[in-house]
């Protein structure tokens, strides 16, 4: 599996996706008046956004990280997180599923959020201190290079954001070296059918918009193999176009054979 564009069309789309987040970012807080400023939910349609969460879940954190979520599922329902762990969400955004791990792995665990938009990681900020969450931290980076030490977290979970990189053998290596050994992956992301082309691939939606830049489930599988994981599962939740399919993705770091 290689780069699916040349260097500067990675550099044109990348700046492509950071703009479409910082315009979300900007639009859930922006408004205002005698009232003072109003959150306004961004329009994602019936397949992805907060609506993927369960209404506890969203009651428990603040407006804004609801109204920011772009995702196509909800990966800390899969992700299986236990008190004490490590957890590290790539392509964090407003910092709903950061919250909500934070609040899985408790006190004694800690969620790290990363993001390369600035306006997205002044949102999670304000999220967090709204919710009070102490046991979390954003990172400003790209998930091609993700700017923590090998062996850091338990868990990588991701909503929708992997299918938005350029080059995903980088990604699928960066969350493995992060991984502890034993260490797991809980991914919701769009995934194609087999016998879909990448041209027809794009037909069904644009880059941006988590349709184009999609892998074919034979083509995410074979990128986690290359990057080392095993037990790997790719099990379809809904459909958010013709052929292409809302994913949850499952794949375990493996642990040293005891001697």
């Amino acid at each position: 599996m290689s780069k699916q564009t040349t260097d500067s069309g990675t550099d044109d789309l990348r700046e492509t996706v950071r703009r479409r987040y910082a315009a979300a970012a900007v639009q859930v807080t922006e408004g205002g008046g005698c009232c003072g400023p109003t959150v306004t939910a961004i329009e994602v349609g019936e397949t992805f956004g907060s609506t993927l969460y369960a209404a506890a879940e969203r009651d428990q954190l603040p407006a804004e990280a609801v109204a920011a979520s772009l995702g196509c599922g909800n990966p800390t329902a899969v992700a299986d997180l236990r008190e004490g762990e490590r957890v590290l969400d790539l392509g964090s955004g407003g910092g709903i599923d950061v919250l909500l791990s934070a609040r899985r792995v408790g006190p004694t665990g800690k969620a790290y959020g990363l993001d390369m938009t600035e306006e997205m990681l002044a949102l999670a900020l304000a999220n967090q201190r709204k919710a009070g969450a102490t046991n979390v931290e954003f990172l400003k980076g790209t998930i091609e290079a993700v700017p923590l030490p090998a062996n850091t977290v338990d868990v990588v979970i991701s909503n929708c954001v992997i299918n938005l990189s350029t080059d995903k053998p980088a990604v699928f290596a960066e969350m493995f070296r992060v991984l502890v050994p034993g260490g797991r992956i809980g991914i919701s992301d769009v995934v194609a059918d087999d016998p879909l082309t990448p041209a027809q691939r794009a037909e069904r939606g644009d880059y941006v918009g988590c349709i184009a830049g999609a892998l074919s489930f034979a083509e995410y599988r074979a990128g986690l193999e290359a990057a080392g994981f095993t037990g790997i599962e790719i099990t379809p939740t809904h459909a958010v176009a013709d052929g292409m399919h809302s994913a949850v993705v499952r794949a375990l770091k493996p642990a040293p054979v005891p001697r």
